[in-house]
């Protein structure tokens, strides 16, 4: 396959081997496997989707055969720290585990400039854009009450990018910071105020404070600003950030669900009330995201010593409560993690591995593709309507082993991306 350089001149996509969970359930399926799509295409954006057919016009100039081949959406990076990529080279021994990274990427950040930072997360964006990405949520750093440097130059790479990648940004505030009320609230309305915003806090034991917890939140409602928030990141089974959470959103059912990245702390809580933590957690406007690259790299790390613990939160119990999962891939070649690509085919390719996913293309691919689980409390059903033509086609590979051998393609409603993945 040829992909052409724009779909805007393309009427619509044949062939197409879509995942389960992107199709409505009376979808025929041909030997067990759901049957191929077309996907009709107007204006650049999707105007219906529906089973192929022999009788379809075929040959036409306009028409896209994609033989069968498999495709996602553009794929959705939920959570990067492109304010601190690629810094790793430039440091030296971190001790082992989150809180000796937090402490290196802190001192990093003392000899950061404006260039240094546009630079990175320049190179960040690049990479993304190459592995398919068409959305990507960055967390940045928020040391002190006034919104850091890096927080204004990844704003304005935003802008410049906005038709290539879409970038929101998250503003990553130590959770103490949100224990004043004038002080929350001023924090909050600096976020609200700019374009593609959300709030965020660090939530751990070493800073756990329930009332600023609470007082962040309702900073949040009042802002009327979207929460995004690092939670239980570590092995305790004394955090209680994750059930707190769930307990105000309850009560406060934001129009947006209140994402939680990390809730490393359930895999080490015991069955039972892990379990129980994640039946409030569904009852909730909740949207989990696991990071498996960095968890397991920081969780139970201790020099010189193999780690007995994962650290992987419990994504399939999740999933099984229908509590909306997304994957990413964190941090990239920084003190938190020396390793990696902003690819979240890598990430997901990880968390297969190391959670033992069962049908990862026609289940778990929606952990890189729902971006509706950030925008929606309402946990709809997914669909291609309306969306922009955006697509990920990958060949020479097949549902039950991608994305091993895998050729990556992406289709553009206005282009194709400057490479194709092998």
């Amino acid at each position: 396959m040829n992909p052409p350089l724009s779909l805007a001149t393309y009427t619509a996509i044949d062939r197409a081997r879509l995942p389960r969970w992107l199709l409505p359930d009376a979808w025929p399926t041909t030997l067990g496997e759901p049957a191929l799509a077309t996907i009709e295409i107007a204006d650049a954006r999707v105007h219906a989707v529906t089973p192929y057919s022999d009788t379809s016009p075929a040959g036409s100039a306009r028409r896209l055969d994609l033989g069968g081949a498999l495709v996602l959406p553009g794929l959705f990076e939920p959570h990067a720290h492109i304010d601190k990529a690629y810094t790793r080279s430039r440091m030296g021994r971190i001790v082992p585990g989150l809180l000796g990274a937090i402490d290196a990427a802190a001192h990093d950040r003392e000899r950061q400039n404006a260039d240094d930072i546009r630079a990175r997360a320049y190179r960040a964006l690049l990479d993304a854009e190459r592995a398919g990405v068409t959305r990507l949520r960055t967390h940045i750093d928020w040391p002190d009450a006034s919104a850091p440097l890096a927080w204004h130059v990844i704003g304005e790479l935003a802008e410049l990018w906005r038709d290539r990648v879409h970038v929101e940004r998250i503003a990553l505030v130590p959770l103490p910071r949100f224990a004043w009320r004038d002080r929350a609230n001023a924090i909050a309305r600096t976020v609200a105020a700019s374009r593609d915003a959300w709030l965020g806090g660090f939530i751990h034991t070493s800073n756990f404070d329930a009332r600023a917890l609470e007082q962040l939140i309702d900073a949040a409602s009042h802002a009327d600003v979207g929460l995004d928030l690092h939670v239980d990141e570590e092995l305790s089974t004394q955090a209680r950030g994750l059930s707190d959470i769930a307990a105000l959103a309850r009560e406060m059912r934001p129009a947006r669900p209140i994402v939680c990245s990390h809730v490393c702390a359930l895999a080490a809580r015991p069955e039972r009330d892990a379990l129980v933590v994640l039946d409030r957690v569904a009852d909730a406007p909740i949207t989990l995201v696991s990071l498996p690259r960095t968890n397991l790299l920081l969780q139970d790390a201790e020099t010189g010593r193999t780690p007995r613990l994962r650290g992987i939160t419990l994504i399939a119990e999740a999933q099984a409560r229908a509590i909306p999962v997304l994957i990413g891939t964190d941090n990239v070649q920084d003190a938190f993690c020396a390793y990696g690509t902003h690819d979240p085919i890598d990430a997901l390719r990880l968390a297969a591995i190391a959670a033992q996913l069962d049908d990862v293309f026609d289940r778990w691919s929606a952990s890189i593709c729902r971006t509706d689980w950030i925008d929606r409390a309402d946990r709809g059903p997914a669909s291609l309507i309306d969306r922009r033509a955006d697509f990920t086609v990958f060949e020479d590979t097949d549902a039950h082993i991608w994305p091993e051998a895998a050729r990556r393609s992406m289709l553009r409603a206005h282009g194709i991306a400057r490479a194709t993945v092998h």
